[in-house]
């Protein structure tokens, strides 16, 4: 419904009938447009109602509402009482037909259901002969589910004097679309703005749904999200029209098998019978054996050759020349031969009167070697971790001496393949992929092989190891020295490790998932702590490790006198879970001295200390690309203790410590049980069963004690807000209880300054409500790297988009958000004069001040929008 389209009177229902009044106006455009206006600011207990018709629902659940309406400055009309306002309440009430009537429903708000109350951003009070001079808002709401056949609007005056210039009642829906080979039908969003609706798809003609069954996802602003599953074209069908459509493939062309790949031309001598062929006919003469691939060029059952020769110069006036064997023609074709022999072949011609003459039989003679082409067979292990169920493989090769590009290609529902047609004595160069539902993955490395020479045929070698030339990437190790600590003695490394059901359960569990894969066992299970530590960590002899002033390249953690048995078990833990990891972004263990006092967990040391105090000890030192890097090890770290199946829990800047080479670790694995009640440290909030990071924690793992990998990613956008806005505080000075209701009402940490777009966009992404929208670890280090290459990505600076709700600034004055540099800022509110005349000339000192009035404008807004 859109009431700017009504070519007459709107005719909605007025109570009382001395409150508003329908009257004619006209829009931006001097379209004349039907409005309804109200003031009666001068009359006390104002209650003035106008209700639309009934707006029939047409299978939507959520209902957005557009408002235009202009408010007059209560401040602006003379003598005004204070029972004036400027605002007005939005309602709806459901009934299954149009059955209202001037008194029913009751105009109070039961029955009725309130939306909002609506405030205008800008009010008018100027006033010229020619009338007032208004100021339009517009401002949108929705509401839902509804369910019932139809709705009514109304909107609520208690004291305003205000124009309705124009309503606009809407749904949102994703439009049908055909993605991934599947054409999904028109969709209706779902009844809350964050509502994801599925919606099954159904292949495209020819086209063969894979594995897991086809979905999208309609979200709430009429968009589709997140595909899963999809269609290919069928064997004897290729891919067109940007995947929408499959094409049987043409005569003389085929495809053997169901996927994305193109119709291929048909093998030396074959040939199709009809289009969408899956396989090529051999012609006459010409064979391929069952085991052979479709794509195997058809070949004659042995090997031969055809002889030809031209007639002697000189006949002799005769015309009964003939060849050996009686042959009149001058050719011969000759079979059943054997390969990579030597034949020599005599042609005579010979009359009626060569017997006759006196001088020895001439022949010409030819010598001929077969050369039958090389086959090789090749084999190669599967995927550790495919991306799905592996549907086929594809084996790219070439002659080593030629360019890529000049590449033939076989494919192979298993890891074998046997490749006919190679030349005797030559490099060929081969590289494999695996395809599966998600397409193909990428090739392998480079793997050089020679096939045999004629020679080596002859002499009976049919084994030779083939020529192998490796490729191998090579990476800088640092060693790092401190001052402070350990000498260690290090004894010879033993494979006889104590076996205990722990290690027997690894690795049976290890087994049924994939070769290679180790899972994170957590120390807790085991009875005897001490167990757990000479199970993960190296046990050091105290004996071995003597504290002085010299450089070496450890750091050791004690503890302290007095501790209780807990204490100690909790303390041993957490080398019990560093000690299963291994990862250049994960702080190492180097071992553990347990038979003495003090007990030590010795570690690698990190110079740079912990990331958010080095970053405030360097604050505006580093380019974007320098901490964009330190952001990609933390979330490369972060991946593996994901694929390890280990929740950390504690993910913050303090918990980061950095080396000299700007080499971010994760380290202090002590949450991975809940810590002990203490409300000593106001980093952590006392909840029930222990304390909690308020400030890095998911919304449910404060609510509801649901730690995830998902929560990670949530407290890992934290940690890249503190990294780009050089160890700030979260949330400035706010109360952890007041930081716990802004992210209920969906306040968001805005960008901090000189923050690209992107790494912003990407913080709001770990920050989805839904721990199933956000992003996983792998795909956030997949989108580090996507800009670390591509440099240019991160140079736009732009304001908050309108997404992203801020409940709890001030709209009324500049948004913080939305300048690139602080003077920028400073001109905005006129005070960048003022800034220099005080001698506040750095700008890292302005920029502190930025900070500070931005911290203390979210503190004065969310107690404005308290009081209110």
């Amino acid at each position: 419904m859109d009431s700017t389209t009504a070519t007459a009177e709107l005719g909605w229902t007025i109570h009382p009938s001395q409150g508003w009044e329908e009257v004619s106006g006209y829009d931006e455009h001097m379209t004349t447009i039907r409005t309804y206006q109200v003031c009666n600011v001068f009359d006390g207990s104002q209650n003035n109602w106008v209700r639309t018709k009934y707006i029939r629902r047409r299978g939507a659940q959520r209902i957005h509402v557009q408002m235009k309406f202009s408010v007059r400055d209560c401040g602006s009309i003379p003598n005004v009482p204070g029972s004036c306002k400027e605002t007005f309440n939005l309602y709806y009430y459901e009934a299954d037909s149009d059955t209202a009537t001037p008194t029913s429903p009751p105009w109070t708000e039961n029955p009725w259901t309130k939306v909002d109350t609506v405030a205008a951003d800008e009010s008018f009070s100027q006033v010229d002969l020619g009338g007032r001079i208004m100021k339009i808002n517009s401002e949108a709401r929705s509401f839902g589910p509804v369910s019932r056949g139809g709705f009514y609007l109304a909107f609520q005056d208690y004291g305003a004097c205000m124009s309705l210039i124009a309503v606009r009642v809407s749904f949102r829906k994703c439009p049908a679309v055909v993605k991934n080979g599947a054409a999904f039908p028109e969709t209706l969003t779902g009844a809350e703005s964050t509502s994801l609706v599925v919606a099954r798809g159904v292949c495209v003609p020819n086209g063969e749904e894979v594995n897991v069954p086809i979905r999208l996802y309609c979200n709430g602003e009429g968009e589709w999200m997140v595909p899963i599953g999809g269609c290919i074209c069928r064997a004897g069908f290729e891919g067109t029209e940007n995947g929408t459509a499959c094409r049987a493939c043409i005569s003389g062309f085929f495809k053997a098998t169901q996927g994305d790949h193109e119709c291929l031309p048909c093998p030396v001598n074959s040939r199709t019978n009809n289009k969408g062929a899956t396989s090529c006919v051999c012609r006459n003469g010409f064979y391929r054996t069952d085991s052979d691939p479709p794509q195997m060029a058809c070949t004659s059952q042995q090997t031969s050759l055809q002889l030809q020769w031209s007639p002697p110069q000189e006949g002799g006036g005769r015309d009964d020349v003939v060849y050996n064997l009686g042959l009149t023609g001058g050719a011969v074709r000759i079979s059943d031969l054997l390969a990579h022999t030597r034949y020599t072949f005599e042609v005579q011609a010979v009359s009626g009167v060569s017997d006759l003459s006196p001088q020895s039989p001439r022949y010409a003679a030819v010598n001929i070697t077969t050369n039958q082409a090389e086959t090789m067979t090749l084999s190669w292990p599967q995927p550790d971790q495919p991306n799905g169920l592996i549907l086929d493989y594809e084996l790219q090769y070439y002659e080593k001496s030629q360019a890529e590009w000049n590449s033939s290609v076989v494919c192979s529902q298993t890891n074998t393949a046997m490749i006919r047609g190679l030349k005797p004595g030559t490099i060929y160069v081969f590289q494999v992929r695996a395809r599966t539902v998600a397409g193909f993955g990428r090739y392998s490395g480079k793997m050089y092989f020679q096939t045999m020479t004629e020679e080596e045929y002859k002499s009976g070698i049919y084994e030779k190891l083939p020529l192998i030339i490796g490729s191998a990437s090579g990476g800088v190790v640092f060693l790092i020295a401190i001052t402070v600590l350990v000498i260690i003695c290090r004894r010879k490394k033993t494979s006889h490790r104590p076996e205990t059901e722990y290690t027997e359960k690894m690795q049976y569990t290890s087994g049924h998932l994939s070769t290679g894969v180790k899972i994170y066992i957590d120390p807790f299970t085991y009875e005897d702590p001490n167990e757990a530590v000479r199970e993960f960590a190296k046990e050091i002899e105290t004996a071995c490790v003597k504290i002085e002033q010299r450089e070496i390249l450890v750091a050791i953690k004690t503890l302290k006198a007095g501790y209780t048995e807990r204490q100690r078990r909790d303390f041993l833990s957490e080398a019990s879970i560093m000690g299963q990891f291994d990862h250049p972004n994960i702080i190492r263990l180097e071992g553990v001295a347990t038979k003495s006092s003090p007990v030590m967990i010795l570690t690698e040391f990190m110079e740079n200390g912990s990331l958010d105090s080095f970053l405030r000890q360097n604050d505006g030192q580093f380019t974007v690309i320098q901490l964009v890097g330190m952001l990609r090890g933390i979330a490369a770290g972060m991946k593996y203790l994901c694929d390890m199946n280990y929740v950390h829990r504690d993910l913050a800047a303090r918990n980061i410590l950095v080396n000299s080479n700007l080499v971010s670790k994760v380290s202090d694995f002590g949450l991975s049980r809940f810590l002990e009640d203490d409300t000593s440290d106001p980093t952590y909030t006392s909840a029930l069963g222990g304390k909690i990071p308020i400030r890095w924690t998911a919304p449910e793992a404060i609510q509801f004690r649901k730690f995830t990998s998902s929560s990670d990613v949530w407290s890992y956008g934290i940690v890249m807000w503190e990294v780009m806005s050089y160890g700030e505080r979260p949330y400035w000075d706010m109360s952890n209880q007041d930081v716990i209701n802004a992210i209920e009402q969906d306040y968001r940490l805005p960008p901090p300054m000189d923050c690209p777009s992107a790494l912003h966009q990407l913080m709001l992404d770990c920050w989805q409500k839904d721990r199933n929208n956000r992003p996983k670890f792998s795909q956030t280090v997949g989108t580090l790297d996507k800009m670390i290459r591509n440099p240019s990505s991160l140079k736009a600076m732009t304001p908050l988009t309108s997404s992203v709700h801020l409940a709890l600034l001030d709209r009324s004055t500049p948004d913080f958000s939305s300048f690139a540099t602080v003077d920028e800022w400073l001109d905005a509110i006129k005070m960048s004069h003022d800034i220099l005349k005080v001698g506040v000339t750095l700008a890292g000192h302005q920029k502190k001040i930025f900070n500070s009035v931005q911290s203390m404008r979210a503190q004065m807004n969310q107690i404005t929008s308290v009081e209110v």
